[in-house]
């Protein structure tokens, strides 16, 4: 079954606007898709890697991408195609809380 990578930004604000019952809603919706095997997590501190030309390793604290919003978390899903997936993530505290979810097609060399 294809898989596809999801990314969440929000931020407090639009959570905390956002009524409780629909909250609280979207956290089940979270709470099922972890239970049919999603692999879902909260972001954590970024930290950039280099390594030009194999000649060492360089680091740096932060994230590479910018975004209005900040990054909430990620998903590892199963989909059998883009509209599921869609689907999957349309109901989730970043999609329904005033954020966005990207949903990315993990391709397969």
């Amino acid at each position: 079954m294809p898989m596809f990578i999801t990314i969440g930004y929000g931020e407090q604000e639009g959570y905390d606007r956002t009524a409780v019952a629909i909250r609280n809603a979207a956290h089940a919706h979270d709470a099922a898709l972890q239970k049919e095997g999603v692999l879902m997590g909260i972001a954590g501190a970024p930290v950039q890697v280099r390594n030009p030309e194999g000649a060492g390793v360089q680091t740096t604290n932060g994230p590479f991408m910018k975004s209005p919003l900040p990054v909430a978390g990620f998903a590892v899903i199963e989909a059998a195609d883009l509209a599921e997936a869609i689907e999957k993530v349309s109901r989730t505290p970043c999609a329904v809380a005033h954020g966005v979810v990207e949903v990315w097609p993990l391709e397969q060399p």
